[in-house]
């Protein structure tokens, strides 16, 4: 299956699910679009997580056999994070929101060195795996990878020396809230959580 037709797979089982939505939204970035990808839709459906995740793996060659824990921050990153360390054979771990930033809890421990492959759903700034990776690197921990599912940053997201693969580079336009074309600003703006 070449790009193509493998994006095309992709993005017909984020339509079949509902994951693909289109109206007038504001992501967790702050940016307002006309088009939201809602992952927690596909995750209705474990064996079209499954595929996806097997999908991702394959994009990640040796960074996922390599890492001793994948660490997904909630709400958004959970299932697809969980259902990427069951397939790799990993620990899997979760880092949540405590006083409005992410933490790790549940007694979760990340041992001195220990590789950590970060996995989130969708990203536009990529602000959560930035926070994911000042975590694993405040415990003494690397961070190996990032795999995303979807990156709509438009390749402008830099996370250091760190790989970022992502299963999908999906590009809606983002608006700044001052700045929104005449079709969303007829549209009621929705935030339409991760």
């Amino acid at each position: 299956m070449n790009s193509d037709e493998r994006n095309e797979k992709i993005l017909s089982i984020f339509r079949e699910t509902g994951a693909l939505m289109e109206g007038h939204f504001i992501l967790r970035s702050g940016l307002h679009s006309g088009h939201f990808f809602q992952c927690a839709r596909v995750c209705e459906h474990l064996d079209r997580v499954s595929e996806l995740a097997s999908m991702l793996i394959k994009k990640l060659g040796d960074i996922g056999a390599k890492c001793d824990t994948v660490l997904s921050p909630a709400m958004g990153g959970l299932v697809i994070g969980q259902e990427v360390a069951r397939q790799l054979g990993k620990r899997f771990i979760f880092a949540e929101k405590q006083d409005g930033k992410l933490a790790l809890r549940r007694n979760f421990k990340i041992g001195a060195g220990e590789k950590i492959l970060v996995v989130e759903d969708v990203v536009t700034r990529g602000g959560r795996v930035v926070e994911c990776i000042d975590i694993i690197e405040s415990l003494g921990g690397k961070a190996a990878g990032i795999a995303v599912l979807v990156d709509r940053s438009g390749g402008k997201i830099d996370f250091g020396n760190r790989p970022c693969i992502s299963l999908l580079e999906f590009s809606f336009p983002t608006y700044e809230a001052d700045k929104l074309p005449e079709n969303l600003k007829s549209i009621p703006a929705v935030h339409p959580g991760s």
